[in-house]
């Protein structure tokens, strides 16, 4: 039986070598505190792609200054960030991998100076600074920053866009009824809360035409909140609007306690996948090659992402590729040692 995680992957025109994928990761490493790429990054992205991870996604990218996590975030904001992920875009594909981007926006979770922003004034927990309400006005800016920060994406020459609405930031809090209070046209119905999602893919179609992901949080963990069975038909009407692929995890709109364990959010993609009839990546706690394969194998999920195992094995792949008896090919300059 073919080895499934070494099989190649398309989406539209872009087809991964293999289906590992490097998740996004914030690094809190442009100490420029202006968004921009720092030598790290470049050394950190383009390893992974000597290390023939298929996929690598760069970390969650504001697509406001606002909309930072935290101060050291990488940024698509302007124009001017534009060169730096056009040099990472190149050495990263010169190794055979593809490179996806991450556009979000922190919402309530931003830790910054000044004034943030969410779809109600609630804060996220009682040591974080409360945000402001959003207007319709905040809402339409943001929208439009969503689709600006996928042009410049698309200048850059990234091959995958992922909208980030999971882990509890902005969209994530317009989508569970434990964030969004409000009673206008974005919040009170499932309908009206998805309202803010809906838009925001519509817009960044209008300039990109690639493979479109969305990352979810398939699990609010709350009585009160959104469940994997919600997020069924959530991703329902995200495949109707031309998205390609649900990248599924779970938690981080409100605090709660997680039981985690490994591989503890495949069941989440794997309803999904099958109850929505879309392509899925999962994500959590995945660490060996027969974990990654059984996975594929079941049909489970299309796409293995992998987070913090790649931060302690950057040449992950070789190493499942042996443990699988699959066969890759060597970067020629390790030849001799692979």
């Amino acid at each position: 039986m073919a080895v499934k995680l070494f099989e190649p992957y398309t989406v539209k025109n872009v087809t991964f070598k293999n289906r590992i994928v490097m998740s996004p990761m914030c690094m809190y490493s442009a100490e420029n505190q202006q968004g921009f790429l720092e030598d790290w990054h470049y050394v950190h992205y383009t390893t992974r792609a000597v290390g023939q991870v298929g996929l690598i996604i760069v970390e969650s990218t504001a697509v406001l200054p606002e909309g930072r996590i935290s101060p050291k975030d990488l940024g698509i904001w302007s124009d001017d960030h534009i060169e730096g992920f056009a040099k990472l875009v190149s050495m990263v594909q010169k190794h055979g991998a593809k490179i996806g981007i991450q556009l979000g926006h922190a919402g309530r979770k931003a830790d910054l100076e000044g004034d943030i922003y969410a779809p109600s004034a609630i804060a996220f927990n009682e040591t974080s600074k409360t945000p402001k309400e959003m207007t319709k006005e905040d809402i339409q800016k943001t929208i439009r920053a969503f689709q600006e920060g996928a042009r410049r994406a698309k200048e850059a020459g990234f091959d995958v866009i992922e909208i980030h609405a999971a882990h509890g930031y902005l969209i994530n809090q317009f989508l569970s009824p434990l964030s969004n209070k409000r009673t206008d046209e974005y919040g009170g119905s499932a309908e009206n809360r998805l309202r803010f999602l809906i838009e925001t893919i519509k817009a960044v179609k209008e300039v990109w035409d690639g493979p479109l992901f969305v990352r979810v949080s398939a699990n609010d963990y709350h009585e009160k909140g959104l469940t994997p069975d919600d997020y069924v038909e959530i991703a329902k009407q995200l495949k109707e609007q031309g998205v390609d692929l649900i990248d599924v995890s779970s938690g981080a709109v409100v605090p709660a306690k997680i039981h985690a364990y490994p591989g503890y959010q495949v069941p989440f993609a794997e309803k999904i996948k099958h109850g929505a009839g879309i392509p899925v990546g999962t994500v959590g706690l995945i660490t060996s090659s027969i974990q990654a394969e059984e996975i594929l194998q079941n049909d489970r999920a299309d796409l293995v992402f992998l987070a913090r195992e790649l931060l302690r094995e950057p040449y992950w792949p070789r190493k499942a590729a042996k443990e699988l008896n699959a066969a890759i090919e060597a970067p020629v300059q390790y030849s001799r040692g692979w």
